[in-house]
């Protein structure tokens, strides 16, 4: 079985090709609501109370994710501190995701930042979501309803789309009327070969 990569910026769309190969019966390990379950787990709140204190907790023990955000992307240290606690976890969900659909051709990884942490070290190949940064952010700003100098940050803090689509093995354009359907199906072939 191979494991495949699918990874692309904020807002160009990974979660729409990612479900086009899932309609054509492929599965696929979604890293950020893997991760995003740990929230849930108390000894998991625990480490992250350690590291980040109780200014990011809510009254109620619930975790603010934006103070978080706002934490660790001001200090690096703790930044990595938390991706210390969170990547070797999902890597290990994930090999479980692998040993339960061995039988399969291959499988998704996807992640926005699976080259900014080494996550593609563990794939057999790679497909980049690539879209300008004109029409990412003209698609944040509908769907988020965040301002343009949030969006530009968060965008910065991910490697360049057209340094993750020069890496990967396959792209796929995911522009208005350009034919996604017909790139993942070519995509999908090549990777059940």
């Amino acid at each position: 079985m191979k494991r495949v990569g699918i990874t692309g910026g904020i807002g160009c769309g990974k979660s729409t090709v990612v479900a086009e190969f899932v309609r054509r019966g492929v599965h696929a390990f979604v890293a950020d609501d893997v991760a995003a379950a740990y929230y849930d787990n108390p000894a998991f709140l625990a480490e992250v109370r350690r590291l980040l204190g109780d200014e990011v907790f809510r009254a109620d023990g619930s975790v603010d994710k934006r103070r978080i955000a706002g934490i660790v992307f001001a200090d690096s240290r703790k930044l990595h501190g938390l991706n210390n606690l969170v990547h070797p976890r999902v890597m290990a969900d994930f090999d479980a995701f692998c040993s339960k659909h061995s039988a399969e051709p291959y499988v998704l990884f996807e992640s926005a930042i699976l080259y900014d942490y080494g996550f593609n070290a563990f794939m057999d190949k790679v497909v980049c979501v690539y879209l300008d940064l004109h029409e990412r952010i003209e698609r944040l700003q509908k769907r988020d309803g965040v301002g343009v100098e949030q969006l530009m940050a968060r965008v910065a803090n991910q490697m360049p789309a057209e340094e993750m689509m020069r890496r990967a093995d396959y792209v796929i354009l995911n522009y208005e009327g350009n034919p996604r359907q017909r790139q993942v199906a070519v995509i999908d072939k090549l990777l059940r070969q």
